[in-house]
């Protein structure tokens, strides 16, 4: 498996990926569990709390599992504590570590946001390469993967804490028609863990430097599919000013909220050349 593949990179010689993040189950996906669901806990003896978390954990399992079936994708019984993790350091919170990065230029058309011109950092970023038979099942599949990380199957034993966005690396072909089966999935590591990063007990999952990177940055609403990452891609270049100073085989989608959510937040990301 090619390692390099999951580097944001504006050499553009490395990324081997296709998503379709609207099919990724994502953290927002649980909190439609209201907080009466789960917080019944608490009021009894430790047996009868030890099986309500019980009864929550399998609730929400469930409830992935529903939302998977619908993709074909199958969430194992293993992540029921994985989802309880997660759900339980995040149920309520209104805010999350973002990607950070520096903001270089804006343009924008009569009062509308056309893209900014970011500079990210060079980080840590943790990433999976997924080959299944669909999007759908590579993004599913890869995703929950990286959720282990996240919830303790990591060197430290602990939550690391979430980072938004997800991102998904694109690879196309040269006119921009289709986009490779292959899936990149991708999470920044928080701040707290750049320098001494926790190491995936999954072997699958890499911890990669990823370079400093200058960014041309669109965003979008609603589902992320092929047709609609190629209508962004699309757009994005006729947009810009100069485009063949961008890479042009290799992009980013980069996902901000639930991917089932009607108004979802999305960017297109185009990677300027180095």
């Amino acid at each position: 498996m090619d390692r390099g593949g999951c580097q944001m990179s504006g050499g553009g010689g490395g990324e081997r990926s296709g998503p379709e993040p609207s099919a990724m189950i994502s953290l927002e996906d649980l909190e439609s569990f209201s907080e009466d669901q789960l917080s019944d806990s608490g009021t009894g003896s430790l047996e009868e709390e030890a099986e309500m978390a019980e009864e929550n954990e399998d609730r929400m399992l469930h409830y992935w599992q529903d939302v998977a079936r619908g993709h074909q994708v199958e969430v194992a019984q293993d992540m029921a504590q994985p989802i309880q993790q997660l759900t339980s350091n995040n149920q309520g919170r209104s805010y999350r570590e973002q990607v950070p990065f520096t903001l270089l230029a804006r343009k924008e058309k009569c009062g509308e946001l056309m893209y900014e011109r970011r500079q990210y950092e060079k980080g840590h970023w943790a990433c999976i390469i997924m080959r299944q038979d669909t999007y759908e099942q590579s993004i599913c599949y890869g995703f929950m993967k990286i959720m282990r990380y996240i919830c303790e199957q990591n060197s430290l034993g602990q939550y690391l804490g979430m980072t938004l966005p997800i991102v998904t690396v694109v690879r196309t072909n040269e006119d921009h028609t289709t986009v490779s089966n292959d899936v990149t999935v991708a999470f920044f590591l928080p701040a707290e863990h750049q320098a001494q990063p926790p190491q995936p007990q999954d072997s699958e999952i890499v911890l990669e430097v990823w370079p400093s990177t200058t960014v041309y940055a669109r965003p979008f609403t609603g589902p992320t599919n092929e047709v609609t990452i190629i209508h962004q891609i699309g757009a994005m270049a006729e947009m810009l000013e100069s485009p063949g100073v961008c890479v042009n085989d290799s992009f980013i989608v980069a996902g901000y909220t639930n991917p089932a959510h009607s108004n979802r937040q999305n960017e297109i990301w185009f990677l300027e050349q180095r």
